[in-house]
C-alpha cells in the first residue's frame, strides 16, 4: 500500500487535481491523441482503416491479421503490414481479438486437512447428534435434505425416487458421514413420509 501523501489542489476552474508529473509511484498511460502525433495524417487514416477491417473480418490476432494481408487471403485489401503495426501502436491491442482467446491457467490443487480426528472435548459435548430430514423438490427432482441440531451441519443429496429402499440407502450414507468423524446419530426427526423406515432405522 502506498503510504505517500497526495495533495489535491483546486484548479482555476474549481476542479481538484493532484500533480503526479514527478511522482515515480504513478504510471502515466499514453493516449490515442499522443500516439497519433508521431504519424502523418495519411498514416493515421490508414491505421484506422486497418483496425476497422480487422473488426469486420472477425477480430483476428495481430499476427494472424498480418499473415492474411501478406499472403493475400483478404482480396482487394487496401492496407499493408505497416498499417496494421501503426494501428497497434496508436490504438493499442484490439480488444475484440483478445476476448475468448486468453487461456486459463491451471490452479494449484487445494489440499484439505483431514477431519477424521476431532478433539475429544468437541465430541464429548456434541458427539450425540439429532438430525431432521425431509425431501425437497427442485425442478421436480427430489433431494434428501438433512440438518443436524446443535452443530448445524446440513446435507443435500439428489435421489432417484422416494421408495423405502432409496430413503434408507440415502440416510445410511448420511449416518456413515457422521460416524466417520466420530459423531453418533441418536435421533432422526421426520414427517409421516418417513414412518415406513422407522423399524429399520431403529
Amino acid at each position: 500500500m502506498d503510504r505517500n501523501n497526495h495533495v489535491f489542489m483546486p484548479s482555476n476552474k474549481g476542479l481538484f487535481y493532484s500533480d503526479v508529473k514527478n511522482d515515480v509511484a504513478h504510471v502515466l498511460i499514453n493516449t490515442v491523441d499522443k500516439n497519433k502525433n508521431k504519424y502523418m495524417v495519411k498514416q493515421y487514416s490508414d491505421a484506422r482503416k486497418a483496425r476497422s477491417i480487422q473488426d469486420m473480418i472477425g477480430h483476428p490476432s495481430t499476427v494472424h491479421y498480418i499473415k492474411y494481408v501478406e499472403q493475400g487471403l483478404t482480396p482487394n485489401c487496401p492496407i499493408t503490414k505497416e498499417d496494421i503495426i501503426c494501428a497497434e501502436d496508436i490504438l493499442g491491442p484490439n480488444l475484440g481479438s483478445l476476448k475468448g482467446k486468453m487461456t486459463r491457467k491451471t490452479t494449484e490443487r487445494v489440499t484439505l486437512n483431514s477431519l477424521d480426528n476431532l478433539p475429544n472435548e468437541l465430541l464429548s459435548e456434541y458427539g450425540n447428534v439429532t438430525i431432521s430430514v425431509d425431501i425437497m423438490y427442485i425442478n421436480k427432482i427430489p433431494f434428501m435434505m438433512t440438518t443436524s441440531h446443535t452443530i448445524h451441519f446440513g446435507t443435500a443429496e439428489m435421489i432417484k425416487n422416494e421408495t423405502k429402499s432409496t430413503i434408507i440407502k440415502s440416510l445410511q450414507q448420511i449416518i456413515y458421514t457422521y460416524h466417520r468423524r466420530g459423531f453418533k446419530i441418536k435421533h432422526i426427526l421426520g414427517n409421516r413420509q418417513f414412518e415406513c423406515i422407522r423399524l429399520h432405522m431403529e
